[in-house]
C-alpha cells in the first residue's frame, strides 16, 4: 500500500502543478505527507437527490476502501464531521458539514500566499484533520507551528494524527481561534481554514511587523476570496483579495439562514424590473460591492428558479424571479433590498466596474475598513 500511497501523492501533486497552483517550495510537502493518515474512516458524501434536508450520506472506509482512498486523493474537499460531531439525520446522515479537509488545489493556493519560510513561527487557525498543520510543519519544522481548534475532539483527532504521522512538535491547542494564541506569539504567519467576515484583531496583535496574515474573507453575500494581510509597524494590518474561495465559517461567525415564510408576508411590495440578478450576482466584483454597501442581506433558499434575498435582522426580503416575459420582484420589510442592491449595482458600473482585489481591506484594532483604490 505504501507504493499505491505513493503514487497516488504523486498524481495529486502533478495534477496541482499542472494547474499552475502547486511551485517547488510545496511540491515535497505535498508528495511526502500522507493526505489518508488525517482522514477519518468516516467521511460524507453530498447526495443531491435526498430531500429531507439530511443530505450528506456517509462513506465509511471499511465499507468501501477503494471508494475512501480514491475520495482522499482526488482533489475535493472532504467532509469529515456533521452538525458539530452529533449527525441529525437517520443511519449516521448529516444536515450541515461543520469540518472538512479543503480541497488540496485551495490549500496549495493559500500555502503559497502565506509564504512562509523555513523556521517561519506560524498559527493555523481550524486544525481540522490536522493536514494543512502537517504540510506546514513539513516546511517550517513542526516545533514552528501552533493549530488551534474551537472543537475539542476535532482536536484531539488532529493531534493523534499529527503524531502519528511524525509531527508530534506541532503544538496543538483547543480553544476559540477568534483568540489566536498569544502563549506562542508573536508568530511570522498566521493562516485561517474557516471562512471570516470580520479578521480579529488578535491575529495582528499576535504577528510581528512585516508579517502575513492569509484567510479566506467573504461577506454575507460574497462567498469568500483568499485575503493576504500584511502587518505594519503603527499595528495595522492592511492588504486585498485575490483568488476565489469558499469555506465554512468560523463558529464565531455563523449566521442563522431564514427565508420569507419564516418573516410574514403582510405589505408585499411588487414591482418589474430591468436589471436581471445574473448580472448582479455573478460577477466577482459586482458581488463584492454589493456584499459591501448592502449590509445584513444574505441570500437564501427559496422558491424554485428565483433569487431569494434576507435581512433576518430587520425581518425583511426580496425574492426576484426571471421569466421570459421579464423580471418580477416581490419585497417585505422596513428595507427594500433588492432596490439598494440595484442601486449598488449601478454605482459600480460607473465607477468603471471595479474587480474584487481592487479593494484595500485595512484591520485596526477599532475598526474593519475596505476602501475602493
Amino acid at each position: 500500500m505504501t507504493r499505491q500511497h505513493a503514487e497516488l501523492r504523486r498524481r495529486l501533486a502533478d495534477e496541482l502543478v499542472d494547474a499552475g497552483l502547486l511551485g517547488p517550495r510545496w511540491l515535497p510537502s505535498f508528495l511526502d505527507v500522507e493526505r489518508h493518515a488525517f482522514i477519518p474512516d468516516t467521511v460524507w458524501l453530498s447526495d443531491p437527490d435526498r430531500t429531507d434536508g439530511a443530505d450528506l450520506v456517509p462513506l465509511r472506509r471499511g465499507d468501501d476502501p477503494p471508494a475512501w482512498l480514491d475520495l482522499v486523493y482526488r482533489n475535493t474537499h472532504v467532509v469529515t464531521q456533521v452538525d458539530d460531531g452529533r449527525p441529525a439525520g437517520p443511519g449516521g446522515r448529516g444536515m450541515v458539514a461543520t469540518s472538512s479537509s479543503s480541497q488540496p488545489s485551495v490549500m496549495a493556493l493559500m500555502l503559497t500566499a502565506l509564504d512562509a519560510e523555513p523556521g517561519h513561527r506560524v498559527l493555523e487557525v481550524g486544525a481540522g484533520t490536522g493536514y494543512n498543520a502537517a504540510l506546514l510543519a513539513h516546511r517550517v519544522g513542526a516545533a514552528n507551528v501552533t493549530t488551534v481548534d474551537i472543537d475539542p475532539l476535532v482536536a484531539a483527532a488532529a493531534a493523534a494524527s499529527l503524531a502519528a504521522a511524525g509531527f508530534g512538535e506541532v503544538t496543538v491547542v483547543t480553544g476559540d481561534g477568534e483568540l489566536g494564541h498569544p502563549a506562542g506569539a508573536p508568530y511570522d504567519r498566521v493562516i485561517c481554514t474557516a471562512g471570516v467576515r470580520d479578521v480579529p484583531y488578535e491575529w495582528v496583535r499576535q504577528t510581528r511587523p512585516g508579517g502575513r496574515i492569509v484567510a479566506p474573507w467573504s461577506t454575507l453575500l460574497y462567498d469568500g476570496g483568499v485575503l493576504t494581510l500584511t502587518v505594519r509597524d503603527d499595528g495595522s494590518a492592511d492588504g486585498r483579495l485575490t483568488d476565489r474561495v469558499a469555506f465554512m465559517p468560523l463558529r464565531g461567525q455563523r449566521v442563522l439562514p431564514a427565508i420569507p415564510d419564516d418573516l410574514g408576508a403582510a405589505g408585499v411590495t411588487a414591482r418589474t424590473t430591468g436589471c436581471h440578478p445574473d448580472t448582479v450576482l455573478r460577477d466577482p466584483g459586482a458581488l463584492l460591492a454589493v456584499g459591501l454597501r448592502v449590509p445584513r442581506c444574505r441570500r437564501s433558499s427559496g422558491p424554485s428558479g428565483a433569487v431569494c434575498l434576507v435581512d433576518r435582522w430587520s425581518r425583511s426580503w426580496a425574492v426576484v424571479r426571471p421569466s421570459r416575459s421579464g423580471t418580477t420582484v416581490h419585497q417585505h420589510g422596513p428595507r427594500n433590498l433588492w432596490d439598494e442592491v440595484e442601486d449598488v449595482h449601478h454605482w459600480w458600473l460607473d465607477a468603471g466596474s471595479p474587480p474584487a482585489d481592487r479593494w484595500l481591506i485595512t484591520i485596526t484594532a477599532t475598526a474593519q475598513t475596505t476602501v475602493l483604490t
